[in-house]
């Protein structure tokens, strides 16, 4: 069977185009040759393609560079398309890897909101034939797509004699024409069909297509791929919500917002016209069985889903009557707590699970579905419930005080595992919860499927250090660095999460298998994730660990600046006075006042200098934290040791530079925030000009290239794991390279006006948003819009006057008009999506809205010891039943021209 290829796409000199008939298969690639007009041509003899079919994809190749490959799955011809005996004739062109629409090929779309039923290919007609193929997924259940052309096979331009195409290859429609003899030019373009009028009921803009053929035999089979409808300027809008699923609210839930809740959540986002909800990470989370395990980033398994979550009902019933009445009761009684409370609702749970796991344990082992799912899971499903039964054996998830287990040793854990042992019940008990857990959270994401709701999950950008992931993979993760973020608005010292970073290199050198395996699970559940602090994958703030603050951190990677260098800016480098801390008297009695004695005493020696220097055992920031962790028990001097200890933290973080562990004493890493330090207001102006030279360089300018080219080798292994849409939180201090790169992958940016991202704003407009991004007025980790309101009064003007465009003084608090008024310029945004926190919606109604504002933040990302505990003050029932406000908020969303 002969193939030839025609695509249009214009190189530039030195490039050449060939295609790929195998996946990654470029030694035995097609050369193209070019022709005219920006056109390739090629052809190969191929074998019987009527089993498997043809898949092929086109690639750039240039000496001296990487291939270039066009964007998305190989090109894909159905076996029942071929036909022996003909000759095929490609007609495509290039897929662009940067471009808006490529977003709209993700499962979100092409398997949840654009999802149809898919029809059989139609009957080819005999003779020279043309199949027009339109790549295209974005259109409503109840249409299709049709053409109409020049040729009499195409109406000849008569729209009730619409040609309606096919969808069985969805998202490519095909339409197969005979052709004519003689003809050798047609023009024609698509449109909209109504299934249910039957008739074409749009045309799509821009001039009309034209297909040039030649002279086409009796044989030829012409295959002529578009790539996209011309809608204009009409971009697909949607808008959703974002609760964590702990803090949802229903009159069934057992004290905590359940996997089973997000379902009456999906019914009132399609009641008011919402598209999407955003949920935080629901990963299992259990390490000290205490209100600490809230925080719902420190999984202890990037696999295995969160037992909190699950629904007790939903898992089966007693036997003994009274107890399971007196566990509905005690669930009633947490669910009227105003707040989570954690630990009682983790140990009501937890002996529902046992109780019911010892009545089923005989049938749950043989049934096929648990068979099933442990099949398909047991790779991470085994080492978990191991992991989590040692946990409860010696008492703590650190797992380097487990004796003999401390580290990982696969005999080891098939030994205790096995089925014949006697420990066996306290190993399968957690493939019990486990398999409820996916059950449960499967039939949630079915739901909200069949009802068109995209499920967003969260991808957290750390994994906890005492979790079965670090142990079964300690080399896959630096365990001796912290991940945090650089001081900011919000965390004046930084953020230290505590996060062993991870080793890329490592991970590398298998094909990133552990972030492919971990993002093929979240796909059986999202449709969607957001990539929690997306610049970490450029370059991660890591924190040595010895140190406790972000602001003794650094980027990683990063080039330092070496002497030479530094000596070219006019700085002579004194390593003791810029590398160590920089101590003296006075400080010391601002940062202790009264105390500055005893604590000279204790914890610092005075130097021949005159300066001071930490002892020893007081040396680093991790010292310290060690000395009064114990001491801050005493709750009566809590305050004092607080203040003693973080004098001591700004002590030692008195430096301006951080040496190099790779350069043998030659390079080094500039502080962050160092013009704050008592060490660089000390510093004559000719060495404070130097630095500020050298500080802007490193910080703004040095890193970009490192950083795009790292990040591009990360992020495409990680995306390309799955078909999910991808959106990445991109807050912070944003390097120049990262818009770029989103951009070329396809990632959603977040756009929050409150974080802007260009320099000297105060604010920034939803209006100005670009096309590929999510807005939203606020995230989980800040204050809600009516909390933010009443923080300053006077930044509170300032965004009334400049962001809502009024005169005068703003009320003192954000009323229902002004929350109105901040929703609907989201959701005006040109962004493909604006979400929105369900605090900030019902902000917009007086009766719905809590009366304290304050009280509905999630989390203090400055405070580390953050319970996260918030549930919504409403039942979602009674969110369904308000009609006026939910019809005021479909009409928002539609007018807004959302989601259609």
């Amino acid at each position: 069977m002969k193939i030839k290829f025609r695509i249009n796409y214009h190189t530039r000199w030195g490039q050449n185009l060939y295609v790929s008939m195998k996946n990654g298969d470029t030694e035995n690639a097609v050369p193209l040759h070019y022709t005219e007009n920006g056109d390739w041509e090629g052809q190969t003899i191929v074998d019987d393609v009527r089993v498997g079919g043809l898949s092929y994809k086109y690639f750039i190749r240039e000496e001296g560079r990487e291939d270039v490959w066009e964007w998305g799955p190989c090109r894909r011809l159905r076996p029942e398309s071929l036909e022996n005996g003909r000759n095929f004739m490609l007609l495509d062109a290039w897929r662009p890897q940067r471009d808006d629409h490529n977003v709209l090929f993700s499962y979100a779309f092409t398997g949840n909101l654009f999802s149809r039923e898919k029809s059989s290919e139609s009957h080819r007609p005999p003779g020279a034939i043309c199949r027009l193929q339109l790549t295209e997924p974005r259109i409503e259940k109840d249409y299709a797509f049709c053409v109409v052309g020049s040729a009499e096979a195409l109406g000849s331009w008569n729209p009730e004699k619409a040609l309606q195409m096919n969808d069985a290859d969805y998202p490519v429609w095909s339409a197969d024409i005979v052709l004519e003899k003689g003809v050798c030019d047609i023009e024609y373009k698509y449109g909209i069909y109504d299934l249910k009028l039957k008739k074409l009921i749009a045309w799509e803009q821009g001039p009309n297509r034209v297909l040039t053929l030649g002279e086409p035999k009796n044989g030829d089979f012409f295959i002529k791929t578009d790539l996209k409808f011309d809608y204009g300027d009409q971009h697909w809008r949607g808008a959703g919500v974002a609760i964590p699923v702990f803090s949802l609210r229903t009159e069934d839930s057992y004290g905590i917002g359940e996997f089973h809740d997000l379902k009456k959540l999906v019914d009132w986002a399609v009641k008011t016209g919402m598209k999407l909800v955003q949920i935080l990470p629901v990963n299992d989370t259990v390490a000290e069985h205490t209100w600490k395990d809230s925080y719902p980033y420190s999984a202890i398994s990037v696999m295995a889903l969160h037992p909190v979550y699950l629904h007790l009902p939903a898992m089966g019933k007693l036997k003994d009557e009274a107890a399971m009445e007196a566990f509905a009761k005690e669930g009633k009684k947490l669910n009227a707590l105003p707040k989570v409370d954690y630990e009682a609702v983790m140990r009501l749970k937890s002996k529902f699970y046992k109780e019911l796991y010892d009545q089923e344990r005989d049938h749950f082992l043989e049934d096929k579905g648990f068979r099933k799912f442990f099949e398909g899971n047991k790779e991470w499903l085994v080492p978990y419930a191991a992991f989590s039964m040692l946990r409860d054996r010696f008492g703590t998830a650190d797992f380097t005080q487990w004796g003999e287990y401390a580290h990982y040793r696969q005999e080891q854990i098939d030994e205790l595992t096995d089925p014949a042992g006697a420990g066996y019940d306290d190993i399968a008990v957690h493939y019990f919860i486990q398999y409820h857990l996916h059950l449960q959270m499967k039939d949630v994401t079915e739901y909200a499927r069949k009802k068109g709701v995209v499920l967003k999950g969260d991808l957290p950008i750390g994994i906890y250090r005492k979790s079965v992931d670090a142990w079964m993979f300690p080399h896959l993760f630096h365990m001796d660095k912290q991940a945090g973020a650089p001081p900011d608005a919000y965390a004046v010292a930084g953020q230290n999460w505590g996060f062993p970073t991870y080793n890329w290199e490592e991970m590398a050198k298998d094909g990133y298998t552990w972030w492919r395996k971990r993002l093929t699970k979240m796909a059986e559940y999202f449709d969607a994730y957001r990539i929690d602090h997306i610049l970490g994958f450029f370059r991660i703030w890591e924190i040595p660990w010895e140190h406790v603050e972000g602001l003794m951190g650094r980027f990683s990677p990063a080039i330092p600046m070496f002497l030479y260098e530094m000596a070219g800016n006019g700085l002579h480098f004194d390593y003791d006075r810029f590398c160590k801390p920089y101590i003296k008297e006075y400080m010391l009695d601002e940062l202790f006042g009264h105390e500055k004695e005893a604590i000279i005493e204790q914890f610092l020696v005075r130097g021949d200098d005159g300066l001071f220097h930490l002892k020893e055992e007081y040396g680093t920031q991790r010292k310290v934290k060690e000395h009064f962790d114990a001491l801050l028990v005493q709750d009566d001097d809590r305050e004092r040791w607080l203040k003693i200890r973080q004098g001591l933290y700004t002590l030692i973080g008195n430096v301006l530079f951080f040496e190099d562990e790779e350069s043998n004493g030659q390079g080094f890493h500039p502080r962050i925030a160092l013009h704050y330090t008592y060490s660089f207001k000390e510093l004559d102006d000719a060495a404070k000009a130097a630095i500020d030279r050298i500080y802007i360089h490193y910080f703004y300018e040095r890193q970009e290239e490192l950083w795009r080219e790292k990040a591009m080798v990360k992020l495409p292994a990680i995306i390309n794991a799955s078909n999910m849409m991808v959106c990445g939180e991109d807050l912070g201090m944003v390097p120049d390279c990262v818009p770029g790169v989103m951009e070329e992958l396809n990632i959603l940016n977040l756009e929050i006006q409150r974080m802007p991202k260009k320099q000297g704003r105060e604010f920034d407009h939803p209006a100005e948003s670009k096309y590929l991004s999510v807005v939203s007025p606020s995230c989980h980790d800040m204050s809600t819009v009516r909390a933010w309101w009443e923080e300053d009064r006077e930044r509170t003007a300032r965004y009334f006057q400049t962001i809502l465009g009024h005169h005068g003084t703003p009320p003192e608090e954000c009323e229902p008009w002004v929350c109105r008024e901040i929703m609907l310029q989201h959701l005006y945004a040109p962004a493909m999506w604006a979400i929105f926190p369900i605090q900030d919606l019902v902000g917009m109604d007086e009766r719905l809205r809590y009366p304290i504002p304050e009280e509905e933040r999630i989390n203090d990302p400055a405070n580390s010891e953050q319970y996260w505990q918030y549930r919504f003050h409403m039942n979602i029932e009674q969110l369904l039943g308000e009609g006026d406000f939910n019809d005021m908020l479909l009409d928002m969303i539609r007018l807004s021209g959302r989601g259609d």
